[in-house]
């Protein structure tokens, strides 16, 4: 990548050790900028325009450096700026028109294995608005890290196991229909689950006998009963087939769905085992491990029943990972609100010889409504996933058959389907990932935006440029016809690309990369509306023009389709 050969080159020209930024420049100050001057400077105690210069005169006499750039030049107090030259523009096209996905070939994860952990939707549960930011998170990220040559492991860990399937087992025997669980698995299970709750709440009196039959079925369940376990595996397939719907309409596939169940059987010997090592310990009947020494509180293992707990489960989850996979990293894409238990899991991890590879909390916001309060239905309940997906494709839909009249109506429901996940996808991912979203279903829905339609009708507006043109065989297209200032400036936009695309993966976000994209179609509808590339009557000019607009129109493509969207080619 082209910042990093740029970093190559200052280094060797400065003392050891010197840490320094290379930045994007402001588009009057050069196309990249460092403070290197300023930094030996403060270091040797010498000034930094002193310093500066030397480097610049360096640079300046470097053949490679004359190639790259057509001019260097120390501004301000010690800032060294770079103005990359015309023909190290057009170069750098040739090289993305060459590399197909826009990428160059970069491939930083060299086939080390991550896995990334997100959705984990509970059994016998409606998917509802808080799994939506989870799921298109991490499965933004682990496309991202497999776009940059790691091996990953797509994880689903299922809510699949714990009392309230003793209870969801105990209402099934008392008013289960199975007709009725096979045609509408998740509502049924779920609404069984809640009346087991509101016949607790109306027997005063006598809601623990209610709820110890819900714990009896649960044991029952624990020591393999036959019937129970067979409703049990039911429950769970029948959810997985309704889930898997929703994962289907939003394009994402899991390779792993294993769950809390799994591991069931050796959460016991998992917690004698710390206990013996003196890691975990008793305390008012329950077992913990104290984390006070490293300023957090305990972590509970097993409650004073001998019931396991989510902790426990997740200690065995890692165990089970590391001998299996061996992974180089792991990401969980959780919530804000789970930071304590991930820092005491990471924490344990490290005290039980669980740190063979890199943990990573990929937490986030919530996402709110317009009154900045947690979104949710009128009843105050939250919205399943299935509305909210339902309604964005409908809202789109009005807009579609508004916008175009040329396509059938199988089009345009195709069409509205893709825009209105895609405006969804992208309202998550141009945000800051520790931030809250505050959901505007306007502003997500905008065509001239930064939305994710916006950025579907700029590929769409490209493509039919390149469609009305026509495919010309065997055309060899002379890139020195490129000396607009907008056609300039739209290629070093695409040589950002690959750049925009390793920064997410390193900060595990996605709003840089959706940002590079909103700018590069922002470009791409300047270049548009100056440049009439099918009046041009130079056809060499023309030839190389089109093939531009081909570059741009593939890494937005290939940038949209790492976020999880569908770039159509007419709208």
């Amino acid at each position: 990548m082209f910042r990093e050969k740029l970093r190559e080159k200052i280094t060797t020209l400065a003392p050891a050790g010197v840490v320094f930024d290379i930045a994007l420049g402001e588009e009057k100050f050069g196309d990249y900028a460092t403070n290197v001057a300023l930094v030996v400077g403060k270091q040797t105690r010498r000034a930094p325009e002193q310093v500066g210069g030397e480097i610049v005169a360096q640079l300046k006499a470097d053949p490679e450096c004359q190639a790259w750039f057509s001019k260097i030049e120390l501004a301000g107090p010690g800032f060294v700026n770079f103005y990359l030259s015309d023909d190290f523009l057009r170069a750098g096209l040739k090289e993305i028109i060459k590399s197909g996905d826009g990428l160059s070939g970069l491939n930083v994860g060299q086939g080390q294995k991550v896995i990334v952990e997100y959705s984990c939707v509970n059994i016998a549960k409606r998917m509802h608005i808080g799994h939506i930011r989870s799921t298109i998170l991490g499965d933004a990220l682990a496309n991202i890290y497999q776009a940059l040559g790691y091996q990953v492991v797509r994880w689903n860990y299922l809510g699949d196991w714990g009392t309230q399937f003793g209870k969801l087992i105990a209402a099934y025997k008392k008013w289960g229909d199975k007709a009725a669980v096979e045609k509408n698995p998740i509502e049924t299970l779920q609404a069984l689950y809640v009346r087991f709750h509101e016949e607790m709440k109306d027997l005063v009196g006598e809601e623990a006998e209610l709820d110890q039959i819900g714990q009896k079925e649960f044991h029952k369940l624990e020591e393999g009963d036959p019937e129970n376990l067979e409703l049990w595996k039911w429950f769970r397939t029948e959810s997985l087939k309704e889930f898997n719907k929703t994962y289907k309409l939003l394009g994402i596939k899991f390779d792993v769905d294993i769950g809390e169940s799994f591991y069931e059987k050796e959460l016991r010997p998992l917690v004698e085992e710390m206990e013996k090592q003196g890691l975990a310990k008793e305390s008012k009947g329950a077992i913990i491990v104290d984390l006070e020494k490293y300023k957090l509180t305990p972590a509970l293992l097993q409650k004073s029943d001998g019931s396991s707990l989510y902790m426990t489960r997740d200690i065995a989850n890692l165990r089970y990972r590391l001998k299996e996979y061996s992974p180089n990293k792991i990401l969980y894409v959780v919530g804000n609100a789970q930071a304590l238990h991930f820092d005491q899991l990471f924490t344990i991890a490290s005290l039980f010889s669980l740190d063979q590879a890199e943990l990573i909390h990929v937490k986030f916001g919530m996402i709110l409504g317009e009154d900045r309060k947690k979104l949710a239905t009128r009843e105050g309940k939250a919205i399943p996933l299935e509305d909210l997906i339902s309604r964005a494709v409908k809202l789109t839909r009005a807009t579609v058959e508004e916008k175009n009249h040329g396509l059938t109506a199988e089009e345009k429901d195709m069409v509205a389907q893709m825009i209105g996940i895609g405006a969804l996808k992208y309202e998550i991912l141009r945000e800051h990932r520790n931030t809250d979203i505050i959901f505007d279903w306007k502003r997500m829905l905008d065509f001239s935006g930064n939305s994710g339609p916006y950025l579907q009708y700029t590929y769409a507006r490209l493509m039919n440029i390149i469609s009305k043109a026509g495919k010309k065989e065997n055309e060899s297209p002379n890139f020195d016809k490129l000396t607009e200032g907008s056609e300039l400036t739209l290629i070093k936009r695409l040589l950002g690309y690959p750049y925009a695309v390793l920064q997410s993966q390193q900060l595990n976000q996605t709003n840089g990369l959706a940002l590079y994209l909103y700018e590069l179609a922002n470009q791409a509808n300047r270049f548009y509306e100056t440049v009439p590339v099918l009046k041009d009557d130079d056809d060499e000019r023309m030839a190389a023009r089109l093939v531009l607009i081909e570059a741009v129109g593939r890494v937005l493509k290939n940038g949209l389709a790492l976020l999880g969207i569908t770039a159509p080619a007419r709208m």
